[in-house]
């Protein structure tokens, strides 16, 4: 026989199911297999030994684990590959017991983009600019993004409402109406940076396959004539260097530089 029960705060078992040895269970996180012999229901009596009850703590089962092991599926097979029952295999518990913490799997990818978002962190000295802040909030928005490119995808790919998951578009836009640019400009400019960000991502880690980097196409191409494309052909040494730090930071100051040439005008 088992016995499925919770855990009173005494530390003794509360018993909520009682199966049969032809029945099989898996239990939630934060259940107790008691294992008894088949006749715990009648009394003991002289020269019957009491039952043996032996206590089986498990694993914690939580929406932070289901998360978790789903960003984990998503970085290595792609959004594609989740589903519930991937990530209770990956758990090794029921699927049904998921729903106790995640209702459907539009639930989990809203955690995952929560997951992703709420591990931003941005950097900045106390009396920064704001040109200072909003390169600062762009890095930190490209660490989170190398770290779980394929996560961040989810990210922009699907509205979030949650308040890690808004709470930096709000630090951006609040930076920005410091500044002075009307609400209308600083939507745009987010979007900007998040679009740039986003581009240098799928440059560097190739988060789609199918978008093979210029270089490899060009290598596997062979060489190109010089008579019909002159400037790649003295640039191919260039071209060939990869410098994601330096690309991803003059690329950023293009665009910080000419945010600010905006503001003025704004003004005006």
């Amino acid at each position: 026989m088992l016995l499925v029960g919770r855990e009173l705060p005494s530390g003794e078992a509360d018993p909520q199911v009682m199966l049969g040895p032809d029945q099989l269970v898996n239990a939630a996180e934060d259940l107790l297999v008691v294992h008894g012999p088949n006749d715990t229901a009648r009394p003991c009596g002289p020269g019957r030994a009491a039952p043996r009850t032996v206590y089986v703590n498990r694993m914690r089962l939580t929406r932070e684990r289901i998360v978790a092991a789903a960003a984990e599926l998503i970085e290595r097979e792609g959004v594609t590959a989740i589903s519930m029952r991937r990530i209770a295999a990956q758990l090794d518990c029921a699927v049904m017991s998921l729903y106790n913490h995640v209702p459907s799997k539009d639930a989990l990818l809203d955690g995952v983009a929560e997951y992703v978002m709420s591990g931003i962190e941005v950097r900045t000295e106390p009396d920064a600019d704001w040109q200072d802040q909003v390169r600062a909030q762009a890095r930190a928005f490209r660490q989170i993004a190398r770290a779980h490119p394929r996560c961040t995808m989810v990210v922009v790919s699907r509205p979030n409402n949650s308040a890690a998951a808004l709470r930096p578009f709000e630090r951006a836009l609040a930076t920005l109406a410091g500044a002075g640019f009307s609400g209308a400009d600083s939507v745009r400019i987010v979007r900007a940076f998040i679009g740039y960000v986003m581009g240098c991502l799928l440059r560097e880690v190739g988060v789609a396959p199918s978008l093979a980097h210029p270089d490899d196409v060009a290598s596997r191409g062979g060489e190109s004539d010089p008579a019909e494309f002159p400037l790649l052909t003295s640039l191919s040494a260039e071209l060939g260097r990869r410098d994601h730090d330096a690309d991803f930071e003059f690329g950023l100051d293009l665009l910080v530089r000419a945010v600010a040439e905006l503001r003025p005008a704004m003004h005006s």
